[in-house]
């Protein structure tokens, strides 16, 4: 064994041995302290009386050096521009360590260091204009807003909405790759990666050379949702992987939403099946951030307008009239006034507030709620 080893380069070696997986594997880290180094130096009896620990994975443990060349992984990862970090790290994504099953370690190309909510966008790869458009309209929605859109680079409704995070200045977006981070999958969609790269990142849990597979499609699906607060179905088949994804997301304790679609489109009947079992239906960004109760605590930093474009907020302040200024003040700090506190707050006169509040619920600015406060929902 080369001595000395660190940490980093334990968790390596650990996350990449054949026949190992996630569960097993954070076992054997509770069972030996978070000590990875110590693990790798064990012999075959301590590593056995480990659940899940058989002979054969024992044996792989204890013999590492002949399936894995840390060496040519290092090389690998720096040829690549590319780091292996782990849950101890800072740009491990925080929601992902409270899964069941969290990756011990993940590939990640990008500097982007998830310090804001992530939402995930999914859907499928044979998708219609329709979801692509309304994809890309949720991502840009979404980034514009300060979240960072989560996808899977796929065909379909994942480069959808990639590209529509990518649209917004200083939009952020993170692909999850079911295959080594060196692997590009589709081929085309290698300029897209690049994007992603340079602003985002790209993450896998899986060694470099790994191919695509169905079960590693599935354990990337659980990165996905675990990793966001909320995850978000626009076209899927009832078998469709974005049905795996929204499984997961359910057991995960996210937020699950769906976009209905076409009753006679077979790429809608996997969200139409969703919204029966419980998903909430999501016609647009105001849905989702209602659920996330958006304006107490879970807003991120907007990002600013784009040069000699208005920011979202002066768009908003550009459509009011005076006196829906003074009503829409009264919504700061995530306010939930009634009526009469508006027209306490305000200094309007009772018809005054009657009519400003009309106009700010027509603009889809302000609604009501079932106890008769009224909340600020700014698009």
């Amino acid at each position: 064994m080369p001595d000395p080893l660190t940490d980093r380069q334990a968790l390596m070696i650990l996350n990449d041995l054949p026949n190992i997986g996630p569960i097993v594997l954070n076992r054997l880290l509770a069972e030996f302290g978070g000590d990875p180094v110590a693990i790798l130096r064990a012999d075959r009896r301590s590593l056995e009386r480990v659940r899940g620990v058989g002979p054969e994975t024992s044996a792989a443990l204890v013999g590492w050096t002949a399936h894995f060349d840390l060496a040519r992984e290092e090389e690998r990862l720096a040829q690549a521009g590319a780091t292996f970090i782990t849950a101890r790290d800072e740009g491990y994504p925080t929601l992902l360590k409270e899964i069941h099953d969290p990756p011990i370690g993940l590939y990640r190309k990008g500097g982007y260091a998830f310090g804001d909510p992530c939402i995930a966008i999914v859907g499928s790869r044979r998708t219609t204009l329709y979801g692509q458009s309304v994809a890309k309209k949720l991502g840009a929605d979404l980034a514009r807003l300060g979240f960072c859109v989560v996808s899977g680079l796929a065909r379909g409704i994942d480069t959808a909405a990639h590209e529509g995070a990518l649209s917004v200045g200083g939009g952020r977006t993170a692909a999850v790759f079911g295959t080594g981070i060196d692997i590009i999958y589709p081929s085309e969609n290698l300029g897209l990666y690049r994007r992603i790269a340079e602003t985002g990142a790209v993450l896998t849990e899986f060694p470099f050379g790994r191919k695509a597979d169905r079960q590693s499609f599935a354990m990337r699906n659980r990165i996905v949702s675990g990793m966001c607060r909320a995850v978000v179905v626009v076209e899927s088949d009832v078998d469709g992987g974005a049905m795996i994804t929204a499984r997961f997301a359910g057991e995960q304790g996210r937020l699950l939403f769906a976009v209905p679609g076409r009753i006679d489109q077979p790429s809608s009947a996997g969200c139409h099946q969703l919204i029966r079992d419980g998903a909430t239906l999501l016609t647009s960004v105001d849905d989702l951030l209602g659920e996330l109760n958006y304006l107490k605590g879970f807003e991120p930093g907007r990002i600013p307008g784009e040069a000699g474009a208005p920011s979202v907020l002066e768009q908003v302040t550009a459509e009011m009239g005076d006196d829906e200024k003074r009503v829409a003040a009264c919504f700061r700090g995530g306010a939930l006034p009634g009526i009469d506190e508006i027209t306490a707050q305000s200094g309007l006169a009772a018809p005054q507030v009657s009519a400003a509040l009309m106009m700010l619920e027509l603009k889809r600015l302000v609604v009501k709620r079932a106890d008769g406060t009224f909340e600020f929902r700014p698009r």
